[in-house]
Formats: C-alpha cells, structure tokens, sequence
C-alpha cells in the first residue's frame, strides 16, 4: 500500500526520534558548504544531500515568474553527476502543492498520482519529497525536491534536515537576488553616469562655443520688413526649417543670410542645440581643415592639444558655414565626405567620427561661374544646393527701409540711453531712395552714427552721409541714339557685375535676359571687357 503524506509538519516529533541522525547530517552539510556561495553552495548541497540519503535526485529550483506558476532549477544532482538546469510549469506536478506552501511527501508510485509529469516518467521515479524555501518576507520563491527509483520509507524522518537546508537556501536566493540587483543598478547608475558625462562634455564644448560667440556683435536681432520679397524669403525658411535638408542662403553681402540661418535653426527640431558658426573667409587656408574637423595634439607645428572641430561641436545640431565660397578646394573635398558620409577625421587623426549636423551655407558669391572656372566643386555645390533661398537687396525691398530705419533707431537710442523719438520725413525719403551697395548692414552703420551724434528728439543724420544719399545720377544726354543708350547701360551693368554674366549676380540676369542673348549684343554693340571702366 502507498504510504502518503501532503501535509504541513512542524517536525517535532521526527527531530526527537532521530535526533543524533540529524545532527550529523545537519553538521556534515554545514562544513561542507559554510564556505559556499551562489552556484557552488546550490551544486555543493544537492550533491551531498543525495549522498547522505542515498537518493537518485536531488533539485533546488527558485520560482521564474510572479504567478509562481513555473520554476526554474539553481543546482540539479542526477544520480552521479550534475544535470544541465532546467525550467517547468508546475500544474500536474507533486512539486506545485510544495510551492503552495506545503510539505510532501509520497514513499512509492508517484507516477500513479501524477501521470502527467514528464520528469516522473523520464527519471523513472516512485518517491518523492518536497520542502518550500521561504524568503524574509514568509513568502514561498522555490523548493528543494527529492526523487528517487525506489521506494523510501524514510523520507519523513529528514524533513528536519529538509527544511534546514531549505531555510539557508532561501537566504542564499535572496542574497543573490540583491547581489543581482545591485549589480544592475549600478550598471545603470554607471549607464547614468557615462550619459551625463557625454552631456556634460557636450555641454562644455558648446558653451565654451557660446562664450567665444557672444563676443560678437550681430547686425540685428529680428527679421524686420513687409515688402513681399521678404515675406517670399520667410515663407521659404518656415517650409525648410522642420526638416534636416541642407539651405544654401544666397546674397548679396550685408543682406541677412546669418539671420535667415538662425531662423530657419530656430524653427527646426535642433533648437534645442547650438548653431555653431564658421566664417570660411576669415579663416586662414592652412586652418580651415583644423577649425572644420579638429585637430590632434602634434599634427602639425603649433598643435600644442587636441581641438574639437566645429562639426564635432555642432554634432545633434546645425553648423552655419557663412562665405562657403571662399572654402579651398582640399577643404571643400572633406566637406563633401562630410555630407554624403557623415563622418569626419581630425587633422593628423587616424580613426572616423560619426557626426549628425545639419549643414546651412551662405555664400555671396556666383558658385555657378565658380564651378565653370574650377573655383568650386560641381558635386559639392550639386550637394548643398538641395534648398536655395535667395535674400533680395534692400534695394529690391525699399518698402522695408523706413521700419529698418526705425528699428536701428530705437535699438541704438536704448543702448546709448538717448531719448529718440523719430526720423524727420525728408531724411526717411533720403534713405529710401539710395541704391544701398552694402545693403541692410551699411543702413544699420549710418543710424548707428546718425544716433550718436544726435542730441534731440528727432534722429540727425550725419552731413557727410546727407551729402552721399543726396547725390543724384547724372542727367541723361537727350542727343544720344538708341544704341549709344543701350551700349552705356551695358556698360554700367557689366561693371557693377565685374563683367560676369551668369548666373544670379550676373549681367543677363540683371538685364531680365538670356546670356547668349547679352553675349550676342554684346557682340553687336562691340563691347568688350574694358577693366579701366568704372561706370
């Protein structure tokens, strides 16, 4: 008959029946495993405990979820030797009665009361014991089990012992569970530490850029006009400012372009970055390379550290290459790498950086007769040429020139605490009606001095600059033919233009005409480039 027990036991009586028995086995296992930790305590008492109770199998499992519906095995000692662990669903098993908080125990023919476990089956087994491990908090989080292929009428008398081993394997579990978690929090802490470093370096690397930029004076510090080439201009910025496509700002010079390009910045997902700015005309050929991509400490004579390179500082954000035209033909080949791969090498430098940077370029020049003169890239000029935005003269905008004028008026009167109120209607007709060559910029230095000198109300511009916006073209000579007319206006267009014909600041375009059409009457008008011609 099958002796059967699946019940809670206090282990009283057994402990007084075989006490001497117990404490053997209870001092034996403490030797051998007082040392042990982790893994080697798991295999070192499944190991012994099959050797005391010369028993098939012994397991320690830890349960795998927060159902406690499956368990997962920390040691597993098969007859011999140590079996790879293993993880089980419980239902249909002895061991998940254990599990609920039970002590069982079945002498024979455990295959009889669990058909369905496959483990019984596979280890051919007929008894079975099993003890629940506790946690601190009396929670059960795993079991140490028995199987053997025998009968064993024993099994009761070393539940003392069991649950021993079962109490110090709960503590085992428990301490490795917060060895675990402090192994991972301070791998995330560590993790939390290298983010905040990166930041933190990134951050340095773009106020140190900060600190050096604001010691510049910018021309001004909104966008100010109402003239519909301006709106034209914004309109553009606005569609082109949510996304990364590189902008190549064309214009005249003092026409704004930095201001378009801290607009369009500003409107674009990386505003919460820096806009860094590179000068390409103001920087000497031999360091443009350094000043673009880095250097490295030695890499050439004065390399005396390492410096970041302005991609480098602007990486997550945008870089603003003003005077692009100006770049040497050797930068502009590593401008190109930049572009296409995004990766970038520090001058004497051996390794790559990946680098993700908007690019927004600004040049005054004509990159198209640059191009045909070999001045310019074709592929580089193709690449950044991906959004043109041309800025318009402020001669092309004159219906701007009275708010601009005022703007400066009030910005300087504030600065130099001056109690200006207004710009006399005659002196607003002045600036309006001259033609501006240095466009926004050169209206912003005749208030400014116009300000200065200014010691009333109403705004006082210098006599000199009255003089030079008084001066009016010559009168037309009445008893020239129509092709003397034509000849001379060619003449002064090809002038201001230095005799180019292409392109946006080219003569053709100028004149509202094809430039095989100006070449042919040019040909005509027998026009030749004259230098000594200054119209």
């Amino acid at each position: 008959m099958t002796r059967m027990r699946n019940r809670e036991l206090d282990g009283t009586n057994i402990i007084a029946d075989d006490l001497a028995m117990t404490n053997g086995c209870i001092q034996f296992l403490i030797e051998e495993t007082i040392s042990l930790t982790g893994k080697e305590f798991f295999h070192a008492l499944v190991k012994n405990i099959s050797a005391l109770l010369g028993v098939n199998y012994v397991f320690i499992s830890k349960c795998a979820n927060k159902e406690s519906t499956r368990v997962r095995t920390l040691a597993f000692w098969e007859r011999n030797k140590y079996a790879d662990n293993i993880e089980f669903d419980l239902d249909g098993t002895p061991c998940k009665e254990v599990i609920s908080g039970k002590f069982c125990c079945y002498d024979d023919n455990i295959i009889d009361l669990y058909p369905s476990d496959e483990g019984l089956v596979n280890y051919d087994a007929r008894s079975y014991m099993g003890v629940p491990i506790y946690n601190s908090k009396n929670l059960v989080i795993g079991h140490l089990a028995i199987l053997h292929s025998e009968p064993y009428n024993n099994f009761s008398q070393h539940y003392s012992l069991l649950r021993m081993f079962a109490m110090r394997a709960g503590t085992e579990i428990e301490r490795m569970e917060y060895e675990d978690q402090l192994k991972q929090n301070s791998v995330e802490l560590q993790r939390a530490f290298t983010e905040i470093e990166k930041l933190q370096k990134i951050l340095e690397k773009e106020n140190l850029y900060l600190k050096e930029e604001i010691k510049y004076v910018h021309n001004f510090e909104e966008i100010i006009g109402q003239s519909d080439a301006l709106k034209e201009v914004l309109k553009q910025s606005d569609m082109v400012a949510t996304t990364n496509s590189t902008v190549l700002i064309r214009g005249e010079t003092g026409t704004g372009k930095e201001l378009v390009a801290r607009a369009i910045h500003n409107h674009s997902q990386r505003s919460e970055r820096a806009l860094v700015k590179v000068n390409c005309a103001a920087i000497p050929s031999g360091l443009i390379e350094s000043e673009l991509f880095g250097h490295e400490k030695g890499a050439f004579t004065g390399a005396l550290s390492k410096k970041t390179g302005k991609f480098e500082l602007a990486d997550g954000g945008t870089i603003f290459l003003d005077e692009l035209g100006d770049l040497p033909l050797d930068a502009q080949a590593k401008l190109l790498r930049v572009l296409q791969e995004k990766e970038l090498e520090r001058v004497g430098g051996t390794g790559t950086r990946i680098v993700d940077v908007r690019v927004i370029a600004a040049t005054n020049r004509d990159l198209e007769t640059a191009v045909e003169e070999g001045k310019f890239r074709a592929d580089l000029y193709y690449r950044l040429n991906v959004y043109p935005i041309l800025i318009p003269s402020l001669r092309d905008r004159k219906e701007d020139i009275a708010l601009l004028a005022m703007f400066f008026m009030h910005k300087y009167a504030n600065n130099f605490g001056k109690n200006i109120k207004s710009i006399r209607t005659k002196d607003l007709e002045l600036l309006k009606n001259y033609s501006w060559p240095g466009n926004i910029r050169e209206l912003n230095n005749v208030i400014e001095r116009a300000v200065i000198i200014t010691t009333g109300n109403d705004l006082k511009l210098d006599n000199n600059i009255v003089e030079l916006l008084s001066k009016k073209p010559p009168k037309e000579d009445l008893t020239l033919s129509l092709e003397d007319v034509e000849r001379e206006h060619m003449k002064k267009i090809l002038a201001r233009t230095k005799w180019q014909i292409h392109g946006d600041k080219g003569a053709a375009k100028l004149l509202g005409i094809n430039p095989s059409t100006l070449r042919s009457r040019m040909a005509k008008l027998g026009l030749k480039k004259v230098t000594e011609y200054i119209g």
